[in-house]
């Protein structure tokens, strides 16, 4: 698995506001994150949200992304609009539900997908929700602590 793009964010902008405006916290691109065994990504808004928590990181294709976009007629968007943590290349990350799998050296359980919301239609584009369907991304557990680096 490539990891193309890694992002955080220190605060929730639709997780926890339906029926509220999202909030303003930015998504921010970084070259390297901490994951921490159990505890989630050190810096971002779900670390220790709770014990044993299904997202602790987030995987995202850049394949599914540029279909979605390319369907819902969206420029050149970020893929960090999506708001998950682990840009990758060339995984279909279905296939990791239910599996151990280790990137860059740091082992994870694939739980669940991370299945799209109705905020994915403003935070990429009308359409977005549906377009990703079955295909939203990758909840996973962090089984081993270490760093991943994007562009690796």
């Amino acid at each position: 698995m490539f990891v193309r793009s890694l992002y955080i964010s220190t605060g929730h902008n639709f997780f926890g506001h339906h029926g509220q405006e999202p909030g303003e916290h930015p998504i921010e691109e970084v070259e390297e994150i901490e994951c921490v065994v159990g505890r989630g990504i050190r810096g971002d808004r779900f670390f220790d949200y709770k014990s044993d928590y299904k997202g602790q990181i987030t995987f995202f294709s850049i394949e599914v992304f540029a279909e979605v976009c390319r369907a819902v007629g969206t420029g050149a968007k970020s893929p960090g609009a999506a708001r998950r943590n682990v840009i990758t290349e060339g995984v279909d990350l279905n296939t990791l539900i239910g599996q151990r799998f280790t990137v860059q050296g740091v082992e994870f359980e694939g739980v669940c997908e991370c299945s799209p919301c109705y905020w994915m239609d403003r935070a990429i584009a009308p359409g977005a929700e549906e377009a990703l369907k079955g295909r939203g991304g990758l909840r996973a557990r962090i089984l081993t602590s270490g760093m991943l680096r994007a562009g690796r």
